[in-house]
This record gives structure tokens, C-alpha cells and sequence, in this order.
């Protein structure tokens, strides 16, 4: 049974290692903030990939980020590789949002939590299109119970 915390690792259901690297370190000595988003990017894009459900340069449709959120709870630094729990809180038509939280190896508690929504749009005209069924299928390991 997963937490209803996402600042829980249970509360995710899959997760993708994503190491840290010398340049996210910023003048205070812990990953600037501006890269958390990148991690999030990263295990996202990285699970659709895996699956073969992305294919970012010939596909004829690909999601587009149009909203993030990030709550900042513990410092991150290089080097260490961060686990990147990843949950869909909601499934629509032509639109996801994914819940990632960031994790230190082996530790409970997130370091990062937040969200990231994509709306899947046509190449050519980047009009809003349906979440293909091939695509849905690789978001379907995702979704929790209770999750739409």
C-alpha cells in the first residue's frame, strides 16, 4: 500500500536513477534549483524512452511541458545519484500530470517534490492531439488507485 505523502517514497510506484553532475552545483555547493526541473525532465522523458513511447526526433506527436512545480525540502549535491520517484496523478484526453519526488540513495524522505504537466500536441501544428493508446498503455504503471 502506497502513502497518500508524496514525500514518502512509497508513494511512488517507479523510479529512474538520475545522476547529479559537476556543473548543478552552484556557489553554495548544492544543486542550483534551476536543475531540479531538469532532473524531472530527465526522469520523465527517460521512462517514455525506455518504453519506446517517445521518440523526440521523428515522432509524429510528443508532449509539451506547460506547467511545473517544485517544493524544495533538503540540499542536493554532486556527487551523488538521485532516485526520481514517479507517480500520474491525473490522466486525460491529450494532457498528464506527473508527481516525481527526488530522493537521496536508499533514504525515505524526498529531498524535492513536484509536479510536471504535458499536453501531447501534433509536430506540425502543435495543436493539442489524444494520448496515443501505445503511450497510455506505458503511463497506465503509473497511475495509483484512486488516480484518474
Amino acid at each position: 500500500m502506497s502513502s497518500s505523502d508524496p514525500k514518502d517514497r512509497s508513494y511512488y510506484p517507479h523510479f529512474r536513477a538520475v545522476p547529479t553532475r559537476w556543473m548543478d552545483n552552484d556557489v553554495y555547493g548544492h544543486v542550483n534549483n534551476v536543475v531540479y526541473y531538469s532532473y524531472f525532465d530527465t526522469a520523465v522523458n527517460g521512462h517514455l524512452m525506455e518504453y519506446g513511447v517517445l521518440d523526440y526526433a521523428a515522432g509524429d506527436i510528443f508532449g509539451i511541458v506547460v506547467e511545473t512545480k517544485c517544493q524544495f525540502l533538503k540540499e542536493l549535491a554532486f556527487p551523488e545519484v538521485i532516485e526520481a520517484g514517479l507517480r500520474i496523478a491525473k490522466l486525460g484526453n491529450s494532457s498528464v500530470t506527473y508527481e516525481i519526488g527526488l530522493f537521496r540513495k536508499d533514504q525515505p524522505d524526498a529531498a524535492a517534490v513536484g509536479h510536471f504537466i504535458h499536453v501531447y500536441v501534433d509536430r506540425e501544428n502543435r495543436r493539442p492531439v489524444r494520448i496515443p493508446d501505445p503511450v497510455r498503455a506505458v503511463m497506465a504503471s503509473l497511475v495509483v488507485s484512486g488516480v484518474s
